[in-house]
């Protein structure tokens, strides 16, 4: 059943850049009750800066299921702010290194707003998410991008990571396992 998101098992870290600034990922996926749902959890800590000058750390909580009547998955995202997305996934690529969640429904936010998750599978080691949203009547606007990186897996003990500003976007560099 997993086949196409195992991928994600395991521990992240990256850098997103979108509308609130520049900011730090932290991310974790990981299979529970019998296999049955994949946990999501996401923190994002945006430093002061001036797109964003208070700062912010925004964290979610999702689970993936799989809609037997439906054949896909659905994504259940619950955000500090209190919101609640869910979403269908929509679209599986034919090589499975493309997948999007279009939002089904958001609480707590006016009505007609919509959001779409793209995840894109760059390597073993490292994905791509673009979170969008789109005001009512409107089209997908980018909110945030985020590059992520696999960490070592239990037992591998150095790491090496960089973070390069080229002004327009972020760069991340990981070294795993040396």
């Amino acid at each position: 059943m997993w086949t196409n998101l195992n991928f994600l098992i395991g521990s992240w870290q990256g850098v997103g850049s979108g509308q609130a600034g520049n900011s730090n990922v932290e991310r974790s996926y990981q299979l529970i009750l019998n296999d049955k749902f994949l946990e999501v959890r996401n923190k994002s800590t945006y430093p002061p800066q001036s797109q964003n000058p208070q700062g912010e750390v925004h964290e979610d909580l999702g689970l993936i299921s799989f809609d037997k009547t439906r054949k896909t998955f659905i994504l259940r995202k619950f955000h500090v702010e209190g919101f609640v997305n869910q979403y269908v996934m929509d679209y599986l690529s034919p090589d499975g290194k493309m997948f999007v969640f279009t939002s089904e429904s958001i609480e707590n936010i006016p009505a007609g707003w919509r959001a779409r998750e793209t995840y894109q599978v760059v390597n073993s080691d490292d994905f791509t998410e673009t979170f969008e949203l789109a005001a009512p009547g409107k089209d997908f606007e980018l909110y945030v991008r985020s590059q992520c990186k696999r960490l070592p897996r239990e037992g591998c003990t150095k790491l090496a990571l960089s973070c390069t500003n080229h002004g327009d976007r972020l760069s991340l560099r990981t070294c795993l396992c040396l």
